[in-house]
C-alpha cells in the first residue's frame, strides 16, 4: 500500500531558515511543498488558496506575526512552529500547535516534529480558540490590533482607529471611519482583552470606543442612546448607562 502523500507550506521572513526547511523537506518525497511564504500576509493568502496538510510557521516576523497568521487561518494544517525564541514554547502548545521547533535545530529533530505533524493530519482537528491566539500573538495585558480576514486578504486594524464594536451572532462588526470589517470572534471573548480606559461595554452588542462619544441621548420609551461624534447612534442598556455614568463622572 503507498504511503500517504502531503501536502506543505513554509513561512519565514528569513531566506536561510526558508532553504533550511525546504532542504529537510526535499528528503521526503510524500511531501510537496507547495510554496514558501515570506511573510505573515503571504502566508494567509496561500494557505486560503492551497489549504497545506503541514504548516511550518516562523513566530517573530514582520506586519503579522505567526500566532496572528494561525488565527486568520481555517482549522486544518498541522502546525510546526518554527523560531528562534523559546519564550513562546507554552503559547504554541496551548494553540494547538504540533511541535515547536528552536532554530537552529537539527535533522533527528526536524524529523521528530514532521513524524508527528504527520499523525496529527490523520485526524481532523479543533481549531484554536480565537482569545487563545489573540493573546498569544500579544502578549501585554490589552491589545494593540486587530486582524481581520477578508476573503484571502489579512487587514491589521489599530484599535485607535476603532470607533465601536458590535456582536453579530459568532462574529464582531469592527467599525472604523471608514468602513466596519466582519472578525470571527465573540464579543464576550475579545472584550476582557481591550483596555478599559479606552472601550467600555454600553449594551450586551455594543463596546464603545470613549473618546468617540460626543454626548448620550434620551432615545424611544426612556431609553438611553449613545452618539458618537461622526453621528453614530448606539444603544445603551441600563447597566450600560450606570457605567458611563461611572466613567464620565470620574473625569
Amino acid at each position: 500500500m503507498p504511503e500517504r502523500t502531503y501536502t506543505a507550506l513554509v513561512v519565514d521572513d528569513e531566506e536561510l531558515a526558508r532553504a533550511v526547511l525546504l532542504e529537510h523537506l526535499a528528503g521526503h518525497p510524500e511531501v510537496r511543498v507547495l510554496g514558501a511564504c515570506r511573510d505573515g500576509f503571504e502566508a494567509v493568502r496561500a494557505a486560503a488558496e492551497v489549504r497545506p496538510d503541514l504548516l511550518f510557521l516562523d513566530i517573530q516576523m514582520p506586519r503579522l506575526d505567526g500566532f496572528e497568521v494561525l488565527e486568520l487561518l481555517e482549522p486544518g494544517p498541522a502546525v510546526v512552529f518554527v523560531t528562534a525564541h523559546d519564550r513562546h514554547a507554552l503559547k504554541a502548545f496551548e494553540v494547538h500547535a504540533v511541535d515547536y521547533l528552536l532554530k537552529p535545530f537539527s535533522e533527528e529533530r526536524f524529523e521528530q516534529a514532521l513524524g508527528r505533524a504527520k499523525e496529527r493530519c490523520g485526524g481532523r482537528q479543533a481549531g484554536p480558540d480565537p482569545a487563545a491566539l489573540a493573546a498569544a500573538a500579544r502578549p501585554g495585558p490589552f491589545l494593540e490590533r486587530l486582524v481581520v480576514k477578508e476573503g484571502t486578504r489579512a487587514t491589521v486594524i489599530p484599535l485607535a482607529k476603532v470607533d465601536y464594536l458590535q456582536a453579530q451572532d459568532d462574529y464582531v462588526l469592527v467599525r472604523t471611519a471608514e468602513r466596519g470589517h466582519l472578525k470571527e470572534q465573540t464579543l464576550a471573548s475579545l472584550e476582557p482583552r481591550l483596555d478599559p480606559r479606552a472601550f467600555l461595554r454600553i449594551h450586551r452588542s455594543y463596546i464603545v470606543r470613549l473618546d468617540r462619544l460626543a454626548r448620550l441621548e434620551r432615545g424611544p420609551g426612556d431609553r438611553w442612546v449613545a452618539v458618537l461624534g461622526d453621528g453614530a447612534r448606539l444603544p445603551v442598556s441600563r447597566s450600560g448607562h450606570v457605567r458611563l455614568m461611572e466613567i464620565l463622572g470620574s473625569t
